[in-house]
């Protein structure tokens, strides 16, 4: 009886210790759950904050006021009539009501002739072309042009036409609407509508005012077709005019349906001819298109365009093919006669950055800033008018990313840069003079600001590696908040038991200071050897090391390291973002040097006696892929590897991209050859699995199927996976899901053997 007791007490004991230790340990994180709408919020929180949602990188309405996407509270009925989509927010003191209620656009949207089911669809979305004054939306109905101004409460309908009508903007003085149908460039009145055609040659091949695909992917920047530009006097209409007719066209073949679909796209291949590129200048009343002159150049890219503040001429950048050098150029509107203001030229290539950094920056005295690389790091210049250095404006081992305007005064000038923190992004400012450079973001981390139009206000939308962005306004006279505008505080995070990520350096061979990131298992044990899954860029001046919030691929990362998975994330030096000095190197040659400096960050690894280096994966997408592929035929020391969107041979993509850093394949054809990882398939060493989008129009199928063909062709095995109606990066959720699962399956397979 009595030893009978004892064992009741002993077992009622041990449950209840294994319920508390239960209670105490955190739950682990779920694909399911990070890949989920109502997961992204319990891990991400406000989608407000990450201020991607930022009309034409703008959010400020006035000096005093800035637009706030409405959001939902959780478990908050249906948004009601007397909501909107936009909050107009008075920025010190946060007093906010709707820029415009659902109900008021659509009542207004039916007065101008919309029907009444169109309109009401058309009042709920998100509408974020306004006018410069940001008192009027452009809204689209089916083929036709709408505009709503906002005190008035008032819509008119613009066109009245077939044919969709694209990449419509307002005029500065907001009384016209330019906008692209049928290839060629349309403009139209907002008060009295009248369709006007400023020109009439458009085609399939023949595009007038909007960017071809390789223009908007390379040079413009992914989602921006716009190819023309309003003078600053809403006078006269910039644009480019595409012939795409010598360009090879690519097969793509939808196979869901029972016939199949075909997709065919012009798309030049290194080595291939190129569209050929015009400037026009067209007066916004009609007539003769102006062409620019552009006879002492051949085979060249315009990789800019935009105005003097005059509005008398078009202020351009051309480069030649392999871009090697750069040219900014002045061009008379009314003549089209130009001349060259300077020319940028480097050891390797001269790259043209996907923002309005790139163009000049007017003073009030005439002279401009301008942003270059000349010395390995990109820095501001200022310049007289006529191109004369007047004296460098920063200077220093770190870069600017992006530059935020000047004051009213044209005293001071704003930019973003790695000044502090190679891993960091603060916000700074500096005299046009070059004098008194100031931080003015104090907190360490990445900061994405938005600056008012006097420069005396700026929206901060902040992070850390461990912290989701929140977002504060702060003066640009102090360092402390005028307030909170989106604390995004996420309770839920605390609940799983994240494993806090080591920021470290590791040198490479010769001394080159890599950044890295190492997320341990939770309960990491020094006793214990770890398995390493490392994710890889690896491509030109893209780190992937930063002190910022990384999402869901963070979210992932973590769910690896509560598998019994060391994470490891090493920036090569041509990755590393550290000015484009340390990305020069890699010129003619992928693949060799961002291996070797791969390789000492995982000889690092290895002498920690935490980690089996027996155990080791490596994973990317695009370049990543690519990295993937080449470091698994170049080397033996990865047991696994996912290839995701892969370029298995550069002589498959894209001619903008690839010869600027490989050159032509004419002329560099060994090159070419060893810095493709299909010509050394044989050499293939651990486990792979290829992934690919099946309409992937950006990297194509192609590489993949050529890979696995020299695969099959050596006798290695591997695994594929082939995701139907996809494109570069899988959309689909179900799909997105069903590839996390494939690859955390392969991982751990391979891993945890």
């Amino acid at each position: 009886m009595v030893l009978r007791s004892v064992e009741r007490r002993l077992i009622a004991a041990t449950l209840c210790l294994i319920a508390a230790t239960a209670a105490a340990q955190p739950a682990r994180l779920t694909l399911e759950e990070i890949y989920s709408y109502a997961g992204w919020t319990r891990f991400n929180g406000s989608r407000a904050a990450t201020m991607n949602w930022v009309p034409d990188g703008d959010p400020w309405l006035s000096d005093t006021h800035h637009l706030w996407p409405y959001e939902r509270a959780q478990g908050e009925p249906a948004p009601g009539p007397a909501t909107g989509p936009w909050l107009e927010v008075n920025a010190e003191s946060g007093a906010s009501r709707p820029l415009y209620t659902y109900t008021q656009l659509e009542r207004a949207l039916v007065g101008a002739g919309a029907a009444p089911g169109d309109a009401r669809t058309a009042a709920r979305q998100m509408h974020s072309t306004f006018n410069k004054a940001r008192n009027a939306i452009l809204i689209t109905i089916g083929d036709d042009l709408f505009v709503y101004g906002i005190a008035t409460g008032r819509a008119t309908q613009a066109t009245s036409s077939d044919g969709p009508k694209i990449e419509a903007t307002f005029s500065p003085d907001g009384r016209r609407i330019a906008y692209v149908k049928n290839q060629d460039l349309f403009v139209t009145g907002v008060d009295a509508p009248d369709e006007k055609a400023l020109t009439s040659d458009g085609s399939a091949t023949l595009l007038n005012g909007t960017l071809d695909w390789l223009y908007t992917e390379e040079l413009y920047g992914r989602g921006n077709s716009r190819g023309y530009w309003w003078s600053p006097d809403s006078s006269r209409i910039a644009f480019l005019q595409f012939d795409e007719r010598a360009v090879p066209e690519y097969t793509l073949v939808d196979d869901i349906p029972y016939q199949g679909t075909v997709e065919r796209r012009r798309y030049p291949k290194a080595g291939d001819p190129n569209p050929t590129v015009r400037l026009g200048v067209v007066s916004a009343e009609g007539g003769n298109v102006r062409w620019v002159d552009t006879t002492p150049y051949s085979d060249f890219l315009i990789v800019s365009v935009a105005w003097a503040p005059e509005s008398r001429e078009v202020v351009y950048q051309i480069q030649d093919r392999t871009q090697t050098w750069l040219d900014l150029n002045r061009a008379d509107a009314g003549t089209g006669a130009a001349r060259n203001i300077l020319r940028e030229t480097s050891q390797a290539w001269v790259e043209r950055w996907q923002d309005s950094s790139v163009d000049p920056i007017w003073l009030p005295d005439g002279s401009f800033l301008w942003l270059s690389e000349r010395t390995g790091w990109r820095h501001l210049y200022r310049y007289a008018a006529d191109g004369t250095l007047m004296k460098p404006v920063t200077q220093g081992d770190w870069e600017i990313r992006r530059t935020h305007g000047v004051d009213r005064a044209g005293k001071w000038v704003y930019f973003t840069s790695t000044a502090q923190s190679p891993v960091g992004l603060d916000l700074y400012r500096v005299g046009v003079d070059g004098s008194e450079l100031r931080r003015l973001s104090t907190t360490a981390g990445h900061h994405e600001v938005f600056v008012n139009p006097s420069r005396t206000l700026f929206l901060d939308s902040w992070s850390d590696i461990t912290t989701p962005p929140q977002v504060r306004l702060y003066s640009t006279e102090a360092p402390q908040p005028v307030r909170v505008v989106d604390g995004n505080s996420l309770p839920a995070l605390a609940s799983r038991g994240l494993s806090v990520p080591e920021m470290l350096q590791v040198k490479t061979r010769d001394g080159f200071a890599m950044e890295a990131v190492m997320i341990k298992p939770p309960g990491f044990d020094p006793g214990k050897r770890y398995p390493v899954y490392q994710f890889t860029y690896a491509g030109p001046h893209a780190p992937q090391v930063v002190n910022a919030w990384g999402g869901t691929d963070f979210l992932y990362h973590q769910l690896l390291a509560q598998q019994g998975i060391i994470v490891w994330i090493c920036d090569n030096r041509t990755a590393s973002g550290k000015g484009m000095q340390s990305a020069w190197p890699l010129y003619k040659n992928f693949g060799a040097l961002e291996l070797s400096d791969i390789e000492d960050g995982l000889a690092w690894l290895a002498k920690q006696p935490y980690v089996d280096a027996s155990r080791v994966g490596i994973s990317g997408i695009s370049f990543g892929a690519y990295m993937t592929l080449y470091a698994m035929t170049h080397s033996r020391r990865f047991a696994m590897g996912i290839a995701e969107g892969a370029v298995s041979d550069w002589r498959t993509y894209d001619t903008i991209y690839t010869e600027r850093y490989m050159g032509l394949p004419a002329e560099n054809p060994d090159g070419y050859r060893r810095s493709s990882p299909r010509f050394d398939a044989s050499r293939l060493s651990g486990n792979l699995l290829l992934v690919h989008g099946a309409l992937d129009d950006n990297v194509h199928p192609q590489n993949t199927m050529q890979f696995a063909y020299e695969l099959q062709q050596a006798g290695k095995t591997f695994q594929m996976m082939l995701y139907p109606k996809a494109a570069h990066g899988i959309g689909d959720p179900r799909q997105y899901l069903h590839l996390r699962r494939t690859m955390l399956d392969f991982t751990t397979q391979n891993l945890l053997r």
